[in-house]
């Protein structure tokens, strides 16, 4: 185990702050994970850590010990001080422990599909919280997948690992671009829905019980015209109000539900 670490100015320290960034994480290929729940997810779906930074004091679940009792190397273990935890913690919830984890790459071809399929694609998401709430569904609904086509957020994003509650590392997660989706999709024979506030069919009304990959765009500007104009169904949320859309998490949560709904489980 390392010596206790009780300055902020520690260089350790600094790269653990530094992993905030998007571009030291892609540069290092690590990404940070904090929690006990959330590292022993990490920890139980084959992820590396590479340094696990423990504060005694507020590990009350004694989350340190159990992975050590289970086999986890004590070099890669580094005491530090509630002061220092303090100042690489990110969530409200602290129990004294933060991760450097090694990534993972998921690839299209990697994916292992069941036999009725249930895939989610969220097109261009900006939003870290948005993408972690729409890994939390998808893990509800036991969604075969999360692909992100065209992103403008970095998936290994701290508020992304934070809101999933840790499903990140349940849910294969799969980047790609559009041309490359669509064409795996309609190799796999898998029925492409679209949401759109401009959709003559509410959610309920659409057949979406068979194999399926849910389409869903941003808040803003909703899926592009890739999407819209190859989408085999377009399905539209009722909306009685001001606004003309949901929160993209949101929207996610009440179709892929009602697919399992179908699905009779």
């Amino acid at each position: 185990m390392h010596p206790l670490i009780s300055s902020t100015a520690n260089p350790k320290i600094k790269h653990v702050q530094a992993l905030q960034k998007a571009r030291t994480r892609k540069q290092s290929g690590t990404f940070l994970v904090e929690g006990g729940k959330e590292i022993d997810m990490a920890i139980q779906a084959g992820y590396q850590v590479e340094q696990l930074y423990w504060c005694e004091e507020l590990d009350r679940e004694q989350w340190c010990q159990k992975w050590l009792s289970q086999g986890i190397s004590n070099s890669i273990v580094v005491p530090i001080s509630k002061v220092v935890f303090e100042k690489i913690a990110y969530r409200d919830q602290k129990d004294g422990l933060v991760a450097i984890v090694h990534q993972q790459t998921h690839k299209l071809a990697d994916l292992q599909l069941s036999k009725n399929p249930l895939l989610l694609i969220a097109e261009a998401i900006e939003k870290p919280g948005n993408l972690g709430a729409i890994l939390r569904t998808a893990d509800g609904v036991g969604a075969d997948a999360v692909i992100v086509c065209d992103p403008h957020t970095d998936m290994y994003n701290p508020n992304v690992i934070r809101s999933s509650v840790g499903c990140f590392f349940n849910v294969p997660l799969v980047v790609s671009d559009n041309a490359t989706c669509y064409a795996w999709l309609q190799d796999k024979g898998i029925a492409t829905v679209a949401t759109a506030i401009t959709a003559t069919h509410r959610y309920d009304e659409a057949d979406l019980s068979g194999p399926i990959a849910l389409l869903l765009g941003t808040e803003a500007t909703g899926l592009s015209p890739f999407w819209l104009d190859k989408a085999e169904i377009q399905i539209k949320i009722p909306m009685l109000g001001v606004n003309d859309s949901l929160n993209v998490s949101v929207a996610t949560g009440i179709v892929a539900y009602e697919a399992l709904r179908q699905r009779g489980l």
